[in-house]
């Protein structure tokens, strides 16, 4: 069943701030809280992750009803991804080195800025890739 796209672009809105307070501060609590949103939304889909909470329960009531809808995998896929650069990110951060932590923290800042401002998911793109090219190679 689709899910409406204006759910992972909260999601990643509220990941851009998260991640960028992170940065700044070098919070590893704050990680450690965002690669457990990570993790939720990869196991059971952008709606089971506190954001898709957050957005299904305060803010898609206020909006009007979707008008665009996407695939579950795409995002679901992303949500993988951004856990892998979390967890490194959380290793940098507690165990060295530091620039692990900033590096990755970073690159999933800079995508998850992509997903809130433009609508773009880089982690949904590269689904795309690996489908076309599993397919292909079957």
């Amino acid at each position: 069943m689709d899910i409406d796209a204006r759910g992972p672009r909260f999601g990643a809105a509220v990941t851009t701030v998260v991640l960028a307070v992170v940065l700044v501060t070098g919070s590893a609590w704050l990680l450690a809280w965002q690669t457990l949103a990570f993790a939720l939304g990869a196991a059971g889909g952008v709606g089971r992750s506190p954001y898709g909470w957050v957005f299904r329960r305060a803010v898609r009531p206020r909006l009007g009803p979707p008008t665009v809808f996407e695939a579950p995998e795409p995002p679901r896929f992303a949500q993988a991804v951004g856990l892998a650069f979390a967890v490194l990110g959380l290793v940098g951060f507690t165990l060295g080195p530091q620039w692990l932590g900033l590096a990755a923290t970073g690159a999933a800042l800079a995508a998850a800025f992509l997903n809130a401002a433009f609508g773009y998911c880089l982690g949904c793109e590269l689904y795309l890739l690996v489908r076309r090219v599993t397919v292909r190679a079957e």
